[in-house]
Protein backbone atom coordinates (compact mmCIF):
# COMPACT_ATOMS: atom_id res chain seq x y z
CA UNK A 1 0.00 0.00 0.00
CA UNK A 2 1.71 3.12 -1.27
CA UNK A 3 0.86 6.71 -2.30
CA UNK A 4 2.13 6.72 -4.68
CA UNK A 5 3.47 3.71 -5.86
CA UNK A 6 7.23 4.26 -6.35
CA UNK A 7 8.36 0.91 -7.76
CA UNK A 8 6.12 -1.70 -9.32
CA UNK A 9 7.27 -4.89 -8.54
CA UNK A 10 7.13 -8.09 -10.61
CA UNK A 11 5.49 -11.23 -9.58
CA UNK A 12 8.38 -13.78 -10.20
CA UNK A 13 8.01 -16.65 -7.58
CA UNK A 14 5.15 -15.12 -5.71
CA UNK A 15 2.16 -13.09 -6.74
CA UNK A 16 2.87 -9.10 -5.76
CA UNK A 17 -0.61 -7.17 -4.98
CA UNK A 18 0.27 -3.18 -4.68
CA UNK A 19 -2.08 -0.77 -3.94
CA UNK A 20 -2.20 2.86 -4.74
CA UNK A 21 -3.85 5.14 -2.22
CA UNK A 22 -6.66 7.08 -4.03
CA UNK A 23 -6.33 5.36 -7.35
CA UNK A 24 -6.96 1.81 -6.32
CA UNK A 25 -8.31 2.86 -2.26
CA UNK A 26 -9.24 5.58 -0.49
CA UNK A 27 -7.12 5.50 2.41
CA UNK A 28 -4.31 3.10 3.93
CA UNK A 29 -6.32 1.96 6.51
CA UNK A 30 -8.87 0.89 4.07
CA UNK A 31 -6.22 -0.72 1.82
CA UNK A 32 -4.81 -2.87 5.01
CA UNK A 33 -8.29 -3.85 5.85
CA UNK A 34 -8.99 -5.48 2.23
CA UNK A 35 -5.44 -6.95 2.40
CA UNK A 36 -5.73 -8.99 5.27
CA UNK A 37 -8.19 -10.33 4.04
CA UNK A 38 -6.58 -12.08 1.06
CA UNK A 39 -4.13 -13.68 3.80
CA UNK A 40 -0.81 -12.24 2.77
CA UNK A 41 2.63 -13.47 4.20
CA UNK A 42 3.77 -9.68 3.90
CA UNK A 43 2.51 -6.56 3.68
CA UNK A 44 4.11 -3.34 3.61
CA UNK A 45 2.38 0.09 4.45
CA UNK A 46 3.95 3.44 2.59
CA UNK A 47 2.76 5.55 5.76
CA UNK A 48 1.65 4.55 9.16
CA UNK A 49 -0.44 8.33 9.82
CA UNK A 50 -3.16 7.19 11.81
CA UNK A 51 -4.44 5.43 14.49
CA UNK A 52 -6.15 2.99 12.40
CA UNK A 53 -3.41 2.14 10.30
CA UNK A 54 -1.46 1.44 12.82
CA UNK A 55 -3.62 -0.72 14.97
CA UNK A 56 -4.85 -2.89 11.86
CA UNK A 57 -0.64 -2.94 11.00
CA UNK A 58 -0.07 -4.27 15.15
CA UNK A 59 -3.00 -6.43 14.69
CA UNK A 60 -1.59 -8.12 11.39
CA UNK A 61 1.83 -8.25 13.04
CA UNK A 62 0.65 -10.52 16.14
CA UNK A 63 -1.62 -12.53 13.56
CA UNK A 64 1.91 -13.69 11.93
CA UNK A 65 2.33 -11.15 9.00
CA UNK A 66 5.35 -9.82 8.09
CA UNK A 67 4.26 -6.00 8.05
CA UNK A 68 6.88 -3.56 7.04
CA UNK A 69 5.68 0.25 7.92
CA UNK A 70 7.18 3.48 7.36
CA UNK A 71 7.16 6.44 9.70
CA UNK A 72 8.55 10.04 9.41
CA UNK A 73 11.04 9.98 12.65
CA UNK A 74 14.36 10.60 13.50
CA UNK A 75 15.14 7.65 15.47
CA UNK A 76 14.57 3.86 16.29
CA UNK A 77 13.13 5.21 19.89
CA UNK A 78 11.23 7.62 18.59
CA UNK A 79 10.11 5.69 16.10
CA UNK A 80 8.59 3.17 19.08
CA UNK A 81 7.34 6.78 20.64
CA UNK A 82 5.12 7.73 17.70
CA UNK A 83 3.30 4.32 17.21
CA UNK A 84 2.64 4.20 20.63
CA UNK A 85 1.36 8.19 21.21
CA UNK A 86 -1.22 7.20 18.90
CA UNK A 87 -3.19 5.58 20.94
CA UNK A 88 -5.06 6.68 24.00
CA UNK A 89 -3.82 6.72 27.01
CA UNK A 90 -6.11 3.66 28.88
CA UNK A 91 -4.68 1.47 25.51
CA UNK A 92 -0.67 2.34 26.30
CA UNK A 93 0.14 -0.40 27.94
CA UNK A 94 -1.69 -2.83 25.95
CA UNK A 95 0.17 -1.27 22.70
CA UNK A 96 3.29 -1.56 24.71
CA UNK A 97 2.81 -5.13 25.04
CA UNK A 98 1.91 -6.02 21.68
CA UNK A 99 4.93 -3.93 19.92
CA UNK A 100 7.23 -5.44 22.36
CA UNK A 101 6.01 -8.76 21.34
CA UNK A 102 6.00 -8.54 17.76
CA UNK A 103 8.42 -5.77 16.71
CA UNK A 104 11.41 -7.44 14.75
CA UNK A 105 13.10 -3.96 13.46
CA UNK A 106 13.18 -0.52 13.23
CA UNK A 107 15.84 1.38 10.71
CA UNK A 108 15.77 4.86 11.01
CA UNK A 109 17.75 7.21 7.62
CA UNK A 110 18.84 10.12 7.23
CA UNK A 111 19.88 10.95 3.63
CA UNK A 112 22.98 12.98 3.35
CA UNK A 113 25.25 14.96 1.02
CA UNK A 114 28.13 12.80 0.03
CA UNK A 115 31.51 14.61 -1.24
CA UNK A 116 31.60 14.58 -4.45
CA UNK A 117 28.46 14.88 -4.82
CA UNK A 118 25.05 13.07 -4.62
CA UNK A 119 23.31 11.36 -1.68
CA UNK A 120 24.16 8.57 1.28
CA UNK A 121 21.92 7.34 4.28
CA UNK A 122 23.24 6.79 7.33
CA UNK A 123 21.47 4.14 9.54
CA UNK A 124 20.41 3.77 12.74
CA UNK A 125 19.23 -0.29 13.56
CA UNK A 126 17.84 -1.23 16.43
CA UNK A 127 16.78 -4.97 16.53
CA UNK A 128 13.96 -6.53 18.51
CA UNK A 129 15.94 -8.40 21.34
CA UNK A 130 15.19 -9.64 24.41
CA UNK A 131 16.72 -6.38 25.95
CA UNK A 132 14.59 -3.55 23.55
CA UNK A 133 11.70 -5.56 24.45
CA UNK A 134 11.65 -5.32 27.86
CA UNK A 135 12.43 -1.27 27.07
CA UNK A 136 9.74 -1.30 25.00
CA UNK A 137 7.14 -3.20 27.71
CA UNK A 138 8.29 -0.95 30.74
CA UNK A 139 8.28 2.48 28.59
CA UNK A 140 11.71 3.22 28.81
CA UNK A 141 12.22 3.87 25.65
CA UNK A 142 14.83 6.88 26.94
CA UNK A 143 17.46 4.04 27.70
CA UNK A 144 17.18 2.74 24.18
CA UNK A 145 19.67 4.60 22.46
CA UNK A 146 22.56 3.14 25.03
CA UNK A 147 21.23 -0.05 24.19
CA UNK A 148 21.38 0.18 20.71
CA UNK A 149 25.16 1.73 21.37
CA UNK A 150 26.09 -2.06 23.11
CA UNK A 151 24.03 -4.29 20.53
CA UNK A 152 26.40 -4.51 17.63
CA UNK A 153 26.92 -7.91 17.80
CA UNK A 154 23.00 -8.09 17.11
CA UNK A 155 23.28 -6.06 14.29
CA UNK A 156 22.39 -2.58 16.10
CA UNK A 157 24.27 0.48 15.48
CA UNK A 158 23.35 4.62 16.31
CA UNK A 159 23.10 6.94 13.89
CA UNK A 160 26.34 8.62 15.26
CA UNK A 161 28.21 4.94 14.87
CA UNK A 162 26.58 4.63 11.02
CA UNK A 163 27.81 8.57 10.60
CA UNK A 164 31.71 7.80 12.02
CA UNK A 165 31.95 4.87 9.68
CA UNK A 166 30.37 7.29 6.29
CA UNK A 167 33.40 9.63 7.50
CA UNK A 168 36.21 7.04 8.06
CA UNK A 169 35.26 6.17 4.66
CA UNK A 170 35.18 9.23 3.30
CA UNK A 171 31.73 9.04 2.17
CA UNK A 172 30.66 12.22 3.84
CA UNK A 173 33.00 15.22 5.90
CA UNK A 174 32.85 15.85 9.34
CA UNK A 175 30.99 18.91 9.02
CA UNK A 176 27.88 16.76 7.39
CA UNK A 177 28.04 14.03 10.29
CA UNK A 178 28.42 16.53 12.67
CA UNK A 179 24.96 18.61 11.09
CA UNK A 180 23.27 14.84 11.79
CA UNK A 181 24.48 13.95 14.68
CA UNK A 182 22.71 12.86 18.07
CA UNK A 183 26.23 14.20 19.93
CA UNK A 184 27.39 16.79 17.49
CA UNK A 185 30.63 17.06 19.92
CA UNK A 186 31.86 13.78 18.85
CA UNK A 187 32.70 14.87 15.40
CA UNK A 188 34.91 18.13 15.97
Amino acid sequence: VEDPIEFVHQSKKCLINQREVHRDTHGFNEALRSALREDPDIILVGEMRDLETIRLALTAAETGHLVFGTLHTTSAAKTIDRVIDVFPAEEKDMVRAMLSESLQAVISQTLLKKNGGGRVAAHEIMIGIPAIRNLIRENKVAQMYSAIQTGANHGMTTLDQSLKGLVARGVISPQTARTAAKQPESFL
